[in-house]
């Protein structure tokens, strides 16, 4: 499918799409956003990573932190906490530096690992924006989490990037049509930074747009 560019989407919204497909939307299409303390927490933690344009050397490992990534072929875009790239004869060339290197991308989040898989499947997001502006192949990387302090090694095989495929494609859908999906309640409402804003209870038959056009009119 041919993409307009004006319709890339963020790649940090495939978390948003996976966790709450309404949440997404109210935040991607109808741009309404609210901070709470969980959101807050995520800005902290990832201010120690997204130091951007940082290479850091360390043996034959090069991180480089806050690295903006892009698919055309999704036609997505982001930036990475940090990609780690370790020196190896299989790997390939790196702009700046000697050898060639596999890519390992980095995703800090908040909390600790969730039962659903709406984080593997960022970072599997992101290993493919790698393989496509690298040309080469990123077959794991590692998600670190702040309260376990400690990061987890995601193996991101052909069924994980089938399955973002299947969800951008999804995400693109909505966008092109400026679709709200219908909010669904569950219990996930209650740590969601936007419940006063969708308004799950009363938005059940509403789209948020006609009920503040509502209260205008009012």
């Amino acid at each position: 499918m041919a993409y307009n560019e004006d319709d890339e989407l963020m790649l940090s919204g495939i978390q948003h799409f996976q966790f709450c497909k309404r949440q997404w939307a109210l935040i991607h299409i109808e741009q309404q956003w609210a901070e709470n303390v969980k959101t807050v927490e995520g800005q902290h933690l990832h201010r120690n990573a997204d130091q951007p344009f940082i290479r850091e050397k360390r043996g034959d490992k090069l991180i480089v932190r806050a690295m903006p990534v892009r698919s055309g072929e999704l036609n997505i875009s982001g930036i990475c906490d940090v990609v780690e790239f370790v020196k190896n004869d299989e790997g390939v060339p790196i702009n700046g530096a000697e050898g060639k290197y596999i890519a390992f991308p980095v995703e800090y989040k908040r909390g600790k690992p969730k039962v659903n898989d709406e984080d593997i499947l960022q970072l599997a997001a992101q290993a493919m924006c790698l393989e496509e502006m690298l040309l080469c192949d990123v077959p794991t990387g590692y998600l670190f989490y702040d309260e376990i302090k400690h990061r987890i090694e995601v193996r991101l095989t052909p069924d994980l990037k089938s399955k973002v495929k299947t969800i951008v494609r999804e995400m693109q859908d909505y966008y092109r049509r400026r679709h709200t999906p219908k909010v669904k309640i569950g219990p996930f409402c209650q740590s969601c930074s936007l419940q006063h804003i969708c308004l799950p209870k009363l938005m059940n038959k509403q789209t948020v747009k006609s009920y503040v056009e509502g209260k205008i009119k009012e």
